[in-house]
């Protein structure tokens, strides 16, 4: 998935499948726990400087999430292959 189309929904979905805490992922990512509120109360496609949005996935896809993009049916989530 492009990085910048990630969804407040999928950011908050992937966090549960991890059973990560927002702290966790702030840890991880290296953005502030501010700013992670901030994007996971946005409703849709979340809006935020590309580095932030790029420090997340990776936190994420380093951990084995998959992004899954929105073709007709939803953007989604999936836990792939835990690394």
């Amino acid at each position: 998935m492009k990085t910048g189309h990630l969804t407040s929904a999928q950011i908050r979905a992937a966090r549960a499948m991890l059973r990560w805490e927002q702290a966790v992922l702030t840890e991880k990512s290296g953005v502030s726990l501010a700013t992670i509120k901030r994007l996971e109360k946005m409703t849709g496609k979340i809006s935020a400087n590309f580095v932030t949005l790029q420090a997340i996935e990776r936190a994420f896809t380093e951990a084995g999430i998959e992004f899954l993009p929105d073709e007709g049916r939803g953007a989604g989530v999936r836990l792939g292959l835990q690394k």
